[in-house]
């Protein structure tokens, strides 16, 4: 799938509403404030990253993928820093940025757990990674097999999986969450949406947010 068809699909009204959803819960993870710098570590197109930028917080998209990060270039204002890069090696120091998050882009990175360190190493202060949950909906219906369309190839991690790439690693107040129970994006799913807490482990990403020590 190219860049272009990739974003595009946000535009839609499900993966607006999905989207959405995705990054209300991440921003209230995050807890970020205007001015902190935040780095997206597998932006791809840049659709999280600019939301961020939007919250006048100074933000890096990291990717290695050169045509997403074209596209992302070419789409995103002037204000946000784009970086080629491998999220198992992040070119940058320690503790470079008050916020981190990275959006089920892991998933299709070999070494989770190096990933997840570097983010903790570059994480001044709060960080929040979402994977896929292969103990969704949305893995019965585009998970199996290799998974098909944008997710063709991503591992999928049940919950209780996750928590063990953050052992020893210096991290405190490590919580799970969840959004996204019915990826139909119908009204049921909406209303549901609303209703069921984000703690729930069933959502189709789940987040593990927490903060370094």
């Amino acid at each position: 799938m190219d860049a272009a068809t990739y974003d595009a699909w946000y535009d839609t009204p499900r993966g607006r509403w999905i989207g959405t959803t995705e990054f209300r819960l991440l921003s209230g993870l995050l807890q970020a404030r205007p001015g902190d710098t935040l780095l997206d570590v597998g932006c791809g197109t840049g659709w999280f990253t600019r939301r961020f930028a939007e919250k006048d917080l100074r933000v890096t998209g990291l990717d290695p993928n050169p045509d997403g990060l074209a596209f992302a270039h070419a789409k995103g204002p002037p204000a946000i820093r784009w970086v080629a890069g491998d999220a198992r090696s992040l070119p940058f120091s320690d503790r470079s940025f008050d916020r981190v998050v990275s959006v089920a882009a892991l998933c299709f990175v070999n070494g989770e757990r190096q990933a997840v360190a570097e983010i903790v190493r570059v994480a001044r202060q709060r960080f929040a990674i979402g994977w896929l949950n292969r103990s969704s909906l949305l893995y019965a219906q585009k998970g199996q097999g290799g998974g098909s369309g944008a997710y063709h190839g991503a591992r999928w991690h049940r919950p209780g999986e996750l928590l063990d790439f953050f052992s020893g690693l210096p991290v405190s107040r490590l919580v799970m969450h969840s959004a996204i129970f019915l990826p139909a994006g119908n009204r049921v799913a909406r209303t549901m949406e609303r209703l069921l807490p984000h703690t729930l482990p069933w959502g189709g990403m789940v987040v593990i947010s927490g903060e370094t020590e």
